[in-house]
């Protein structure tokens, strides 16, 4: 195991020169780093009633006492309360960056000051060091994994399967990493039970639907500085996440295109009121393309030799194989930052098309970019905590493979927040219950 790869907090000229998220900040030594890191958190915090309530049961209940909980994560205030979290719960933490620009320095060093957490995550490093960084986790020998994209699990199993005789288990956050999980279980390949975080409502309709809906078109609206209104705004992928950002983008006055190859989706979006066509066609006139669909070659050579001068290209899924970045560097003749987060490949007929982060998740990977709001991701961190506590409580009740989040668990991260936002709903009376749970009753 690659047990000499460095915390965060031993990268001090990373920190001290470098910025957080790609903010123009210097910090003047770890402290300093560690100071803003938690400023952020703390602010964060404040915004997260989920998580506040789960922190005062984990740290009564100790829930996680003698567990290693290894993560491959988003590393910014958000998550780092989450970190904190399972840390209060009695485990020990190590995480690493799951995306190499996602990572905020500040929050990455403020987590590795505490003694229960180690943090490898650096913003900006290359290949051989993020997966690195991700065996420098495994190092501590984990008994659960947390994943974002699923690069813990598949390292696990690649390389260190003496470690899944151990492992409790695992959860996984997002849509691209449970579609490989899903995968790997059809092929008899993944050895310990996984919880798929991702498809539980309380992950569905708000994380993908409001979270990258939001996030990705403010991202792009402030690298860009331009406005989505009268544009033609090019959605691939009608998904949950597709639709979010659909619905974002129409509410900010953008004529909205989709492509899918679902037939009911298509439909879907059809009847939803937004154009419907091939990428072929939308290439032709899309101002602004967005990709949602956790699949490779979505935008390709003959979608960019059809576009217009200007557009923009943002990719809003995991990994940055969906803009097909080799075949738009071979068709251009010039490659050069346009601004910051953006860059531009000219065409032999002058066109421009501009790329934001480098193709990457954009509301993440941009230079300003700061993630999924606040709220948000306070309901989504609070099914992985409570899931993760399940794991410690119940382990024998799950074999290996993926397994749905159990319904009272989503519901219970639901009614916290409904607690704390002071919002009553009704409940089935006994004879409801009754009714709706017989198959005697007829007209």
């Amino acid at each position: 195991m690659s047990e000499h790869y460095a915390p965060v907090s031993e990268h001090l000229d990373d920190i001290a020169e470098g910025t957080s998220a790609g903010h123009e900040m210097e910090f003047r030594d770890l402290e300093a780093a560690r100071k803003e890191g938690r400023r952020k958190m703390d602010w964060a915090l404040q915004h997260m009633p989920i998580l506040q309530e789960l922190r005062e049961q984990f740290e009564a209940d100790q829930p996680l006492d003698g567990e290693v909980i290894g993560m491959a994560m988003h590393v910014e205030a958000k998550t780092a309360n989450l970190v904190e979290l399972l840390a209060l719960g009695g485990a020990e933490v190590a995480i690493t960056g799951c995306n190499p620009l996602s990572t905020h320095n500040d929050v990455s060093a403020a987590l590795d000051a505490n003694d229960d957490i180690t943090s490898y995550a650096v913003r900006g490093v290359d290949d051989e060091d993020y997966y690195a960084a991700i065996d420098a986790v495994v190092s501590h020998e984990p008994t659960i994994t947390v994943d974002d994209g699923m690069d813990m699990v598949f390292t696990i199993h690649e390389e260190y399967p003496e470690l899944i005789e151990t492992i409790v288990g695992g959860a996984e956050e997002t849509t691209t990493g449970v579609h490989r999980l899903r995968a790997m279980d059809a092929d008899g390949e993944l050895k310990y039970p996984v919880f798929a975080v991702n498809d539980t409502p309380m992950k569905r309709l708000f994380d993908n639907v409001h979270g990258t809906g939001e996030s990705s078109l403010a991202t792009i609206a402030m690298t860009t500085n331009l406005s989505y209104a009268g544009k033609n705004v090019v959605v691939g992928g009608y998904g949950y996440c597709g639709k979010g950002v659909a619905k974002k983008a129409a509410g900010q006055n953008a004529n909205v295109i989709v492509t899918e190859v679902d037939s009911r989706r298509a439909l879907e979006a059809h009847m939803e009121g937004y154009e419907v066509m091939p990428m072929a066609e939308a290439a032709k006139v899309g101002d602004v393309f967005i990709t949602t669909t956790g699949n490779r070659d979505v935008i390709t050579r003959e979608h960019f030799e059809h576009m217009k001068d200007g557009v923009l290209l943002a990719n809003a899924g995991h990994f940055d194989i969906e803009i097909n970045l080799d075949d738009l560097s071979d068709l251009a003749v010039e490659e050069y930052e346009a601004r910051d987060g953006v860059e531009a490949y000219e065409m032999a007929d002058g066109r421009r098309l501009n790329v934001l982060a480098e193709g990457r998740l954009v509301n993440l990977a941009a230079p300003i970019s700061l993630g999924h709001p606040v709220e948000v991701m306070d309901q989504s961190f609070g099914v992985q905590a409570v899931v993760v506590r399940e794991l410690v409580e119940n382990a024998e009740a799950y074999d290996a493979g993926v397994h749905d989040v159990p319904d009272e668990l989503d519901r219970e991260v639901a009614e916290i927040k409904l607690a704390a936002e002071g919002i009553e709903f009704d409940s089935l009376t006994d004879e409801q219950s009754e009714y709706m749970n017989s198959w005697a009753h007829g007209t």
